[in-house]
């Protein structure tokens, strides 16, 4: 049997038998969603990771890469310099001990910031799993020599993504997520010698790359940096998947360490998947210039290429499947946060406030189901994984993150603010994606270029600018919150919150 053939359907197979076997762990509800908030710091690492790498870098960030060169690296260094706040701030969330991000919302603002920012959660959230699942269709079309069709192939990842994820939640995510976030490390790494040599070495792949490919800036502007950075730096600081497996942590010290694991992990993927990106466009320079049996833009298939054609059978087999060891691992994490969203910040919270534990499963699973089907009627509204990253990364970044962000960091936001940065983020992207169908122009010119506000590259940037306006001016124009309010998210260890209370009062 072909060995890239095996590892499409075997590993997936043990993936899923995994969830089987932890699904007998499953006691509540709070297992389903944090797995029981007992999560040692190695399997954190991992599930932390594997969640971050998907296909908006596994396809999106590696296109981007083979197309400009290493200036690609700045879609992903907004991330890694998101991921330094995220140090100081993921004991303090582990410290509230909540289960989702409208939790934080609500106890910070009021009960519309949590339903504001359930909406943004879904709407983003499902479309980043959307794009796992044309991703996956993309790795069986591709290995099968198209004897399975990008379509079909979606429906079987969806299928297998919604299985893994409504069997087991939280726990067997965390439990498989290691041995992925080993498969991707590894695939990666040993992909690229073997790729590098066979371009010619070094020297050889330097010479083949078109100019600028080596230029930091890809021959790129400062805007453009900005707008590849932006909503990568947002998202990360937004992320609901990240601040829900902070609250798994078995401890505050758990969950600041991991986020140490978090960073080099993800500089070490993200820049072995660009590097390799690169030294590809130097072996098959003509992939650029075509469309592949997906009917998409060849350069966004370039890893599974060179897996499928530029690598030894076992080689390429180790990356193939690293490549669905991404797919699934981020696809069922971004099923469970929206299903967690429905299933306790809009369900339990006000609809069925004394839901048992079974009615409440019963609810996530059947929302993991729905949105599953629901990310596959998205897909018809973006023509590449890199637009599809865009808009769901801007779309949290500009709604949630400035609003968790003066959570945790500014004591004078209040309520009315709270509310009015997630409705106005909210509303300008979704604003000017809809306007723009519509034929509104949004383009603007700057140092002599234009720039469409509205295409996915730049749409962060006025969501971001009127999120933050409204944040600041809302709150500056009402009355400051009391302590009781705001004294949990700037606790300090060690210290009840009744005294940190009492200490604010005095000061």
């Amino acid at each position: 049997m072909n060995p890239l053939l095996a590892v499409v359907f075997i590993y997936p197979a043990i993936l899923v038998g995994v969830s089987l076997w932890r699904s007998r762990a499953i006691k509540s509800h709070a297992d389903f969603m944090v797995a029981g908030r007992s999560v040692p710091v190695l399997l954190l690492v991992g599930t932390l990771v594997c969640t971050w790498v998907g296909s908006g870098s596994l396809f999106g960030g590696a296109g981007l890469a083979y197309r400009v060169g290493i200036g690609e690296l700045w879609f992903s260094f907004g991330g890694w310099l998101g991921l330094l706040v995220a140090f100081f701030l993921a004991p303090r969330v582990r410290r509230i001990a909540q289960y989702t991000v409208p939790d934080l919302l609500e106890q910070r603002y009021s009960p519309a910031a949590r339903l504001l920012g359930t909406l943004a959660i879904i709407l983003a959230y499902v479309t980043i799993a959307a794009y796992q699942f044309r991703g996956g269709g993309w790795i069986l079309t591709i290995v099968t020599d198209g004897a399975i069709t990008p379509e079909t192939g979606m429906y079987i990842v969806c299928i297998t993504i919604v299985l893994f994820t409504a069997l087991a939640g939280m726990m067997s995510i965390v439990t498989v997520d290691i041995l992925n976030g080993i498969v991707i490390t590894l695939g990666i790494l040993i992909a690229l010698p073997f790729m590098v040599a066979a371009g010619g070495g070094l020297g050889e792949v330097m010479n083949r790359l078109p100019e600028g490919h080596t230029s930091i800036m890809g021959g790129h502007n400062a805007l453009w940096v900005f707008g590849v950075a932006l909503p990568t730096f947002l998202l990360i600081l937004g992320e609901s998947g990240m601040y829900q497996k902070f609250f798994s942590a078995k401890n505050e010290r758990a969950a600041k360490q991991a986020v140490v694991g978090m960073v080099l992990g993800i500089i070490l993927i993200e820049t072995a998947l660009a590097l390799l990106a690169i030294v590809g466009r130097a072996v098959y320079p003509d992939l650029g210039d075509q469309t592949s049996i997906i009917g998409r833009g060849a350069s966004e298939t370039v890893i599974l290429y060179i897996a499928r054609h530029g690598l030894p059978a076992l080689v390429g087999a180790i990356l193939l499947a690293a490549a669905i060891a991404i797919v699934l691992s981020t696809g069922n994490t971004f099923l469970l946060v929206p299903s967690t969203n429905v299933s306790r910040d809009v369900y339990e919270r006000f609809i069925n406030p004394h839901a048992t534990e079974r009615q409440k499963l019963n609810v996530q699973r059947a929302f993991i189901v729905l949105f599953g089907g629901l990310g596959l009627l998205l897909l018809t509204q973006f023509q590449t994984v890199l637009a599809m990253a865009l808009y769901a990364y801007s779309l949290v970044g500009a709604s949630l993150t400035p609003a968790l962000l003066a959570a945790f960091l500014w004591k004078r936001v209040t309520p009315a603010g709270g509310v009015a940065c997630i409705a106005g983020g909210l509303g300008t992207i979704l604003g000017i994606a809809v306007l723009s169908r519509l034929g509104v122009d949004f383009t603007m010119m700057f140092a002599g270029e234009p720039f469409d506000f509205a295409d996915s590259s730049y749409i962060v940037i006025p969501g971001v600018l009127v999120s933050t306006t409204l944040l600041i001016v809302v709150s500056l124009m009402t009355r400051p919150s009391p302590p009781e309010k705001w004294a949990p998210f700037f606790q300090p260890p060690g210290v009840s919150l009744d005294e940190a209370i009492g200490e604010q009062r005095k000061a």
